[in-house]
């Protein structure tokens, strides 16, 4: 699913307009409509109250239409035109005549008025600014918005949380319990810095014309279940051990096995034929216990990784979980990537490693795919202002070395040479350790499956993230345990097949 910036946003609009044979009025009308049902339908009590905000611009446009839909349903409506600016758009003053209709008033919010009467089991409706947004707001604006935050209702915006940026970092905004947001999903939902704005996110269809979207380019991405089940290639009924992919994965050091362990499940659960794990001496016992199915070599040191040699060609390797950063094991590494042409998976103390040492990062095959957690990206590419320097920095990093990188959060970022990639599973009971181990090796085994190293890092991603949605049936997010991932994995593989 695209992500659109503002511009191309607007342009879909105009391109909808055009194509479906509709006025501005109607789309906005359309629009209303989707986010009053949205609105009956989880408030159904005929004496919920509305206080509705509305900017001069379209947006506001929307709350009139909303706030007129719910008055001629019975509710009890109040409106409050919050006149940002002396032009009022062509839509929002043909909404404010058309309240008459329904004998709804108003009342004009400025820097002199007092906050309105409202309850706490009222449900306020922000509506005041749009997409459009691109400068600072009035200081009476902040400081309305600033009152609806203190305020103890219920909060929905509409579209996007006024006062909200598409592209620059955000300082204040409405605090929205819901956003309600139309077809396509915008990239500020789902960045850090705007945690604090943003609980929920609901897509709400609004027939924009699709063949308009597909017409109009991006860059970013939203990748849902759709997307994955196009990218997702299911097992042939030929398939054996030795077509589904063999993953070689190096790493652990004394202490630090149980990564390995991790690693290795998660990538023969992920789908791979064959796993071969490289480790030091003092993890043999362990992985053959814990992980029969994988098969091992050991590296001649007892505690840790020294020299990585085997003698067969592994169809993806991945390598760093739990290696630690002894400076044999980082001359090892770098005598491993002098050598190697593998497709590679690269995570955790390796990429502190290569951050000591970013001259080694031109031996990395092309396409190789980095993990970093947020200190390990900072290590890789620097410290960075905001969210939006920090894709760009990405960016740059991965065109510069021919890399996929991931920015690991509560929305993982994947990143190419010329893309953006928006995670949509998972939640905060992934936030537990071992967690990226696990996700390595999966990511490892799609790669040795054959998938492409954007595609091995999507699906990897989202399963990863989705196992936590599915285990959330069963337990807390406190109760999820890395080990868990892996248990839910075949559940997602089900979910593709539905």
């Amino acid at each position: 699913m695209k992500i659109f910036n503002a511009e191309k946003i607007k342009e879909l609009d105009k391109l909808t307009i055009e194509t479906q044979k509709i006025t501005s009025l109607e789309l906005m009308e359309r629009a209303a409509l989707q986010a009053f049902l949205w609105l009956v339908n989880h408030f159904h009590d005929k004496k919920t109250v509305y206080h509705i905000f509305c900017g001069v611009g379209n947006n506001g446009g929307d709350g009139l239409v909303i706030a007129r839909m719910l008055k001629q349903n019975y509710f009890e409506v109040h409106v409050y035109v919050v006149p940002f600016s002396e032009k009022f758009s062509n839509d929002f003053d043909s909404n404010l005549e058309r309240l008459k209709e329904c004998n709804l008033t108003y009342e004009v919010i400025n820097a002199d008025s007092e906050f309105p009467d409202i309850a706490e089991n009222h449900i306020i409706i922000d509506a005041i600014f749009g997409i459009g947004l691109t400068r600072v707001m009035d200081s009476w604006l902040q400081l309305l918005i600033q009152k609806i935050n203190y305020h103890q209702s219920f909060t929905v915006s509409i579209d996007i949380p006024s006062g909200l940026f598409l592209n620059q970092k955000t300082n204040l905004a409405i605090h929205s319990d819901v956003v309600l947001t139309f077809q396509l999903p915008k990239l500020a939902f789902y960045l850090p810095d705007n945690e604090n704005f943003i609980n929920e996110i609901v897509l709400l269809p609004i027939d924009l014309d699709e063949k308009a979207i597909e017409f109009i380019p991006s860059n970013y991405f939203y990748t849902n279940l759709n997307e994955i089940k196009k990218r997702y290639k299911p097992i042939s009924k030929f398939s054996h051990k030795g077509t589904q992919g063999h993953v070689l994965l190096i790493g652990g050091c004394f202490g630090k096995i149980g990564a390995m362990v991790l690693a290795s499940q998660a990538a023969l659960r992920s789908g791979c034929g064959l796993a071969t794990v490289f480790i030091p001496k003092c993890g043999y016992e362990i992985l053959q216990t814990a992980t029969p199915e994988a098969m091992v070599i050991t590296d001649e040191d007892y505690h840790k990784i020294s020299n990585i040699a085997f003698n067969f060609q592994p169809k993806a390797i991945g390598i760093g979980m739990g290696i630690g950063q002894d400076a044999a094991t980082a001359a090892a590494i770098f005598d491993f990537l002098k050598n190697n042409s593998i497709p590679l998976v690269i995570d955790a103390d390796a990429l502190n490693i290569l951050s000591e040492n970013k001259e080694w990062l031109s031996l990395l095959p092309k396409n190789s795919i980095l993990t970093p957690h947020p200190k390990e990206l900072e290590r890789l590419i620097g410290t960075w202002n905001d969210d939006f320097d920090k894709i760009e920095k990405v960016k740059a990093f991965a065109k510069m070395y021919h890399l996929v990188v991931l920015i690991k959060g509560a929305f993982t970022l994947i990143i190419d040479e010329k893309n953006v990639f928006v995670n949509s599973s998972g939640n905060q009971a992934l936030a537990t350790g071992g967690s990226g181990d696990v996700l390595s090796g999966m990511i490892t085994s799609f790669r040795a499956q054959g998938y492409s190293a954007v595609d091995a890092a999507l699906l990897g991603v989202y399963f990863h993230g989705r196992t936590a949605d599915i285990a959330m049936n069963d337990m807390g997010y406190e109760g999820f345990i890395a080990s868990d991932i892996i248990k839910y994995l075949g559940k997602v593989f089900l979910e593709l097949k539905k």
